[in-house]
């Protein structure tokens, strides 16, 4: 007898093990609980920039002020991903207002820099590095922009625990120890300032993990902020000295430019998901494709579907091209180009483009419509107030250009313009580039449910739809939405002018079924495996019945999600 409990023991265990079932409640997929507290709630990607929030809404600051508290550290923290030299996007949930706002802190191009520059270069593309696809950077802008409509502590007490950690150092975590290795390929390629700014601060050697880093240059700077606000980044010296080395180096960044600048308040767009409103932000941005992609996947029974099956990853992913072909074409600064975002958006449409998928790997193109590494965070208060705000600087830290003493990299999001003429998203004087950050919100019923975001680049929407359905389609709970295996699809057109590639790629995460990665290649996919390339999540549910927030962190981060 004792030989039969023990065999069906191993059994057990072993049909557990491959579920991912290891803790008491079962959870399939979730790595660890969801984190649960009353009076307010922080998740970002770094537990100290989690833990300066809570001490923000602890004292009396707003979901606002704490996010901006937050991101501020994160730009010190994690620089691998962020900073003040890259842009932001924000939704907030008003409590007061019982409202959505967003915000487009997103910067321009430099304005004397043409089109015709890249030509007579000979360019197919913006190059990644160095000063050409530097633009202005418009996070700092949109820190005062949310702090003017929702802020309610000052601006010095939201950014002093930045500056002291700045100062005194902090030690390095597991994941951004390993980022901030990317700091000696540019000091290899020459770039200016590296040295000086990330290693000469530090006994003139890049610490490891649990080793203090510290950014005395970026303290500065913060301090100059606090105490001058917005036109302290944007005028004066910190500007002089950001444009003056830019034009140095060979790029167009300008003092005017810079002066110039302002963020953008938007309405946020939504489509209803199985009786759940999810809202992204209009273009530039990319989240419209999430949006799209629930659009035609609305459109097939997913409670006769499992999670990870052949069926579940085939139909994602021919959704995902459907709509990755219509954000090649039509997405880009809705302040030069006329997206059609309604027609997009449209019920109609969405039933078109289903019709397209077939039982096997498809290629498609993109509907006719009369007329184109980051840190996310999320945080909640007592008053009911919620932001979900990404920022970030692309390509990991940035263009390589680091202005003189000032301790941070300028971002290159100007790489994602196309060069070929008459595009949506073709380069111009003053516009800004196409933007893969975007934040995410879930309303039920017009109340606030689920802010999340998921980082990653071209994945980001992808994520979010995964996310999504995760939540609605497959009941998981919020940290087993964000821990579930994921996968990616890559080979779309881009909205850099660069063609599809045949079908794509499908990039599986571990803990898909090798009957999936078989059933896929059956239908003609082309299936891989990839590391580290399947984004952040972070997130908070309100629960309003019991008036409880839930919070989750990113399994694959060193991430935290707290309450109070």
């Amino acid at each position: 007898m004792r030989v039969y409990i023990f065999a069906a023991f191993v059994v057990s265990l072993s049909l557990n093990l491959t579920l991912g079932q290891d803790r008491v409640t079962g959870a399939t997929y979730a790595t660890r609980s969801e984190v649960l507290a009353q009076n307010g709630m922080v998740a970002t990607s770094h537990p100290l920039a989690t833990q300066i929030g809570l001490d923000i809404l602890k004292s009396g600051g707003n979901a606002i002020d704490a996010a901006i508290a937050a991101n501020a550290a994160l730009g010190l923290m994690e620089p691998t991903g962020s900073g003040i030299g890259g842009d932001l996007f924000a939704i907030v949930w008003d409590a007061k207002t019982k409202k959505l706002y967003g915000l487009n802190a997103s910067g321009r191009s430099p304005k004397t820099l043409t089109l015709e520059f890249f030509k007579k270069k000979g360019m197919e593309k913006i190059p990644s590095h160095g000063p050409l696809p530097v633009s202005v950077p418009g996070a700092v802008d949109g820190w005062f922009e949310l702090h003017r409509k929702f802020g309610s502590k000052q601006m010095n007490e939201i950014l002093a625990p930045a500056i002291s950690y700045a100062e005194n150092g902090f030690p390095l975590t597991e994941l951004i120890a390993w980022y901030m290795q990317s700091v000696t390929s540019y000091q290899k390629r020459g770039f200016a300032n590296i040295s000086e700014t990330y290693l000469d601060q530090n006994g003139g050697k890049l610490p490891g993990e649990g080793e203090l880093y510290k950014n005395p240059y970026l303290a500065n700077t913060y301090r100059k902020i606090a105490k001058g606000g917005r036109d302290a980044f944007y005028t004066g010296e910190v500007a002089k000295t950001m444009a003056t080395f830019i034009q140095e180096k060979g790029g167009f960044l300008s003092e005017k430019d810079l002066a110039d600048h302002k963020s953008e308040w938007v309405e946020p767009v939504s489509i209803n998901y199985r009786g759940y409103d999810v809202w992204e932000l209009p273009p530039n941005g990319q989240g419209i494709a999430a949006l799209q992609m629930l659009q035609i996947l609305e459109g097939f029974d997913f409670s006769k579907i499992d999670f990870g099956s052949t069926e579940h990853l085939h139909l994602f992913t021919e959704a995902k091209k459907l709509a990755f072909e219509d954000r090649a074409k039509y997405y880009a600064d809705m302040d030069f180009v006329n997206v059609p975002v309604t027609e997009l958006l449209g019920d109609d449409y969405a039933s078109e483009r289903r019709k397209r998928i077939t039982e096997n790997a498809s290629s498609y193109d993109a509907g006719e419509i009369s007329a184109g590494e980051t840190v996310y965070l999320t945080v909640a208060d007592k008053d009911g107030n919620m932001i979900s705000l990404i920022q970030s600087n692309y390509r990991g830290m940035g263009s390589g250009m680091v202005p003189p003493k000032l301790g941070f990299m300028l971002q290159d999001r100007g790489e994602l313009f196309s060069l070929k003429s008459g595009q949506a998203n073709t380069y111009e004087p003053g516009k800004r580039p196409f933007h893969t950050i975007i934040p995410a919100f879930i309303t039920k019923d017009g109340q606030p449910f689920v802010s999340f975001g998921v980082m990653g680049g071209d994945f980001q929407p992808q994520g979010h739809t995964q996310i999504v359905m995760n939540l609605v389609d497959f009941g998981m709970n919020l940290q087993e939405a964000g821990d579930a295996p994921r996968w990616d699809h890559v080979g779309t057109s881009t909205p850099t002018g660069f063609p599809k590639e045949g079908t794509g790629e499908i990039r599986l995460e571990s803990g898909i079924p090798y009957e999936t990665v078989r059933g896929l290649m059956d239908k003609n996919h082309k299936v891989s495996f990839g590391r580290g390339i399947y984004g952040g999540y972070q997130a908070i549910l309100w629960d309003r019945e019991n008036k409880v927030y839930h919070g989750a962190s990113e399994s694959r981060k060193d991430g935290q999600a707290a309450g109070y």
